[in-house]
């Protein structure tokens, strides 16, 4: 997970208005009428996918997963029409949202939709889910407080919950040194869960990069040896083995434009090169 940038100019005036007419429409519907009107509005969110696109470079929000032969889905964030707290409670979720592009993230299908990790069969999928944690405040219709509600899932449009979660030198998703009580690990673990972050093939394709990124610089440290030896050969060696390219490749790999940044940025971390990520105030930024 990497934090994204919502930015509203890359949405056409037109998209917007579309949802505020649905949203009015929806304001006027008595409570049995909601949930079918949402149904039958599914062009609306669906509108803003390729909006919602470049403000993450295509890439899926939770995951970082940029496959091109798969669809993504505009979640949610908070469900529309059902929210599912734990294996025994439901409610109405939060129908107010529905044309909201706020509560909009791009998501990639195993992420969303509820599936099976390949390897346990346990389900996994964000589905309805949207459990609070304990003592959280509840928003619902007649009360939208929902900037006072708890949230169990991590929100890659907030920089604060970004910063809870990181790839591990494993590959796979767990809390970072800011995580500093169990209500933040507890979210953490969570997230990692529901959204399927932790699915074998994501946990590979993040060790590809990894892998990657620590031959790029098994070559770099090899040139630095080389150079510092002061030998005449060695020198020799080492400028037939320019390390700019290396460099500057290590760089783009921890840009936001490119899949799975967050493990480049970890890897660089673990092997003492931090200074080679991308600046952070490029991250999420748009295109």
């Amino acid at each position: 997970m990497i934090y994204v940038r919502r930015d509203p100019n890359l949405i056409p005036e037109r998209v917007l208005r579309v949802a505020e007419r649905a949203q009015a429409q929806l304001e006027a519907l008595v409570p049995e009428k909601r949930a079918e009107f949402i149904e039958k509005k599914s062009h609306v969110w669906r509108g803003f996918a390729r909006y919602l696109a470049k403000m993450s470079y295509g890439k899926c929000w939770y995951s970082e997963s940029d496959c091109v032969q798969s669809f993504k889905d505009v979640d949610h964030y908070r469900p529309k029409k059902q929210a599912k707290r734990s294996d025994t409670e439901t409610d109405d979720g939060y129908p107010w949202l529905a044309f909201s592009w706020d509560n909009f993230r791009l998501a990639a299908q195993r992420s969303n939709q509820v599936n099976r990790n390949d390897d346990t069969d346990e389900p996994v999928g964000k589905g309805a889910w949207f459990p609070l944690m304990q003592g959280s405040k509840l928003a619902t219709w007649d009360d939208r407080c929902i900037g006072e509600e708890r949230p169990a899932l991590l929100d890659p449009a907030k920089v604060a919950d970004v910063r809870l979660i990181e790839v591990t030198a494993t590959g796979k998703m767990g809390p970072t040194r800011l995580c500093l009580g169990e209500y933040e690990r507890t979210r953490v673990n969570t997230t990692v869960k529901l959204l399927g972050l932790d699915l074998p093939g994501l946990v590979s394709a993040r060790q590809r990069t990894m892998r990657l990124v620590q031959d790029l610089v098994d070559q770099v440290e090899k040139a630095l040896v080389a150079a510092d030896s002061g030998a005449e050969a060695a020198a020799f060696m080492a400028n037939q083995m320019p390390i700019g390219g290396q460099l500057n490749l290590l760089q783009r790999l921890t840009e936001p434009s490119q899949p799975y940044a967050a493990a480049a940025r970890a890897q660089l971390r673990f092997l003492g090169y931090a200074e080679l990520c991308a600046p952070v105030e490029q991250l999420g930024a748009a295109a």
